[in-house]
């Protein structure tokens, strides 16, 4: 567990506020496995995302770089499966795609969205969403997946 430090609390709210003010998603759809279900959140918001954050570092192999990861406990996915969407069982994401995030959302454009779907489309998340369902921006993120970074940020928005 990280010492949340006054200095360390100013950046992540620092980080949490730059990432939420540029994004150009209109909603965010949230994946999780638990149970062996995986499952789909669609149509949250920010804030509600933003509950599920925490800070952690990349690997050694991607220089230990300071970041937010979304990161909610096995209780927190099973509060949330009232208001989910069930996808399938454990390995639906990585049948057609060895990434699972790419899985998800690929699920998602085929299901939901246009289908007019990218593999690793690297667009910035202030210039466009992961997706677009029902004429919206969506911001696809799973479980344990890396919200943004310090180094990104300071680098785009100073």
């Amino acid at each position: 567990m990280m010492n949340l430090t006054a200095e360390l609390i100013a950046l992540i709210n620092w980080m949490i506020s730059v990432y939420y003010t540029n994004s150009a998603a209109d909603e965010y759809w949230f994946g999780f496995t638990v149970d062996r279900l995986t499952y789909v959140v669609p149509h949250m918001t920010f804030e509600a995302l933003a509950r599920y954050l925490k800070p952690d570092f990349t690997s050694h192999k991607k220089g230990h770089k300071f970041i937010l990861r979304i990161k909610a406990s096995a209780e927190e996915c099973r509060a949330l499966i009232p208001s989910a969407i069930l996808l399938g069982e454990e390995g639906i994401l990585t049948k057609k795609m060895k990434n699972a995030g790419d899985g998800l959302e690929q699920i998602l454009s085929e299901r939901f969205g246009d289908g007019n779907w990218t593999k690793h489309d690297s667009t910035p998340f202030n210039v466009a969403g992961d997706l677009r369902i029902d004429g919206k921006e969506v911001q696809v993120k799973l479980n344990s997946a890396t919200l943004t970074t310090e180094q990104y940020l300071r680098k785009n928005f100073g």
